[in-house]
């Protein structure tokens, strides 16, 4: 009896070492799992940031094409002249070539650069001012390089486009695809320095020193322009300022709703010698479904010994209407054109000089 109760001690004994024992390791590869996740989590920003500051490179661009016709005047160039409204790109008659653009970007946190190349007829127009040494600058759209000083401020040097203006180069940014004439008489690139300073806040800050407007490949006369910028909620107050030029231009755009928005563009050029230029836009779009939508644009410009070199003082009124279609990458633009201006400046079918032109488009615009 004495040996059975020694024997159930023990047993009893050993089954309390046991348990204690399957507890401490049970403890000990718990508290290891939370020191491996303890270390995961102390490692993970690193591992994170460094995969942050790994280089990457990008290729985009765009092609387009497009179909012309003026409906109250003649197509004809060989007889007429070209008969097209004043303003940049999407002017040439019949089915023509826009442009093949090519943008590749190679960037990592502490800056980058772009290479921004363009080809075809519209960028030629882009790009009127080169060559002035090297050939192949009449395809160099914009080519800079940026450092990121800060999360909040960015230093350029390079060509860049044009900060002033609602409507860019690329037609893919455009909603329109023909142009307005405030932006084909102001400038489309800029090759110098500048500062771009972001806040939470919502509030942007530009500066910059540039070559004179368009000069892009060097500076063959020594000038030298300023530009500034100040941005808040959307709305942009864009300055360039300059040796007899000084273009003050304002630029913005809300949501009015979930379907409609409303974007403004105005601005006030003088050139010297008492020429120069102003206007104001309105750019309305509806979209009537998730793929197409209709827009137009309002334009109001006048013009000083500017456009219309054979008069002094002008008055063009630009109503455009326009449809965006898009089925995956391309968009198919209908537009409709409306132009009057003070003077005859166009043809009519008959030849005679006319103060109007009505013309229409069909424009493929894919990107990618």
């Amino acid at each position: 009896m004495k040996l059975f109760r020694t024997l159930t001690l023990m047993l009893a004994l050993g089954l309390v070492v046991q348990v204690n024992a399957q507890t401490k390791d049970a403890t000990a590869v718990a508290e290891k799992t939370i020191a491996v996740e303890t270390d995961k989590e102390k490692t993970a920003p690193a591992v994170e940031e460094e995969e942050d500051e790994e280089p990457t490179f990008t290729l985009s661009g765009s092609a387009d094409t497009y179909f012309r016709t003026n409906l109250n005047a003649p197509n004809d160039i060989t007889k007429s002249g070209l008969v097209a409204p004043a303003t940049s790109f999407a002017n040439l008659p019949g089915f023509s070539l826009g442009m093949i653009n090519l943008v590749g970007a190679y960037e990592t946190a502490k800056g980058g650069v772009v290479a921004d190349l363009v080809f075809g007829p519209r960028g030629s127009d882009a790009v009127f001012a080169s060559p002035l040494y090297s050939n192949s600058a009449q395809i160099v759209n914009q080519l800079y390089a940026y450092w990121n000083v800060s999360d909040n401020a960015t230093i350029t040097m390079g060509n860049f486009n044009t900060f002033l203006g609602y409507e860019v180069i690329s037609p893919t940014a455009n909603f329109n695809y023909s142009t307005s004439y405030m932006f084909s008489y102001g400038p489309f690139s800029h090759t110098g320095v500048k500062l771009d300073i972001t806040s939470e806040s919502g509030f942007s800050f530009m500066a910059g020193i540039l070559n004179p407007t368009d000069i892009t490949e060097f500076n063959p006369t020594g000038d030298y322009f300023f530009g500034v910028q100040a941005g808040y909620g959307g709305f942009y107050l864009n300055g360039l300022f300059g040796d007899s030029y000084t273009q003050i231009d304002l630029t913005g755009g809300i949501d009015v709703s979930e379907s409609f928005y409303l974007g403004i563009n105005a601005t006030v050029t003088d050139t010297g010698d008492d020429t120069g230029f102003s206007g104001v836009a309105l750019y309305a779009q509806l979209a009537a479904s998730d793929d197409f939508k209709v827009g137009a644009r309002v334009e109001l410009f006048q013009d000083k010994a500017t456009v219309f070199g054979d008069f002094a003082d002008t008055n063009t009124s630009d109503f455009t209407l326009t449809g965006n279609y898009t089925t995956g990458n391309l968009t198919i633009i209908p537009e409709i054109r409306f132009d009057t201006v003070s003077e005859d400046v166009f043809f009519d079918t008959d030849g005679a000089p006319s103060s109007s032109l009505a013309s229409f488009l069909l424009a493929f615009v894919y990107g990618f």
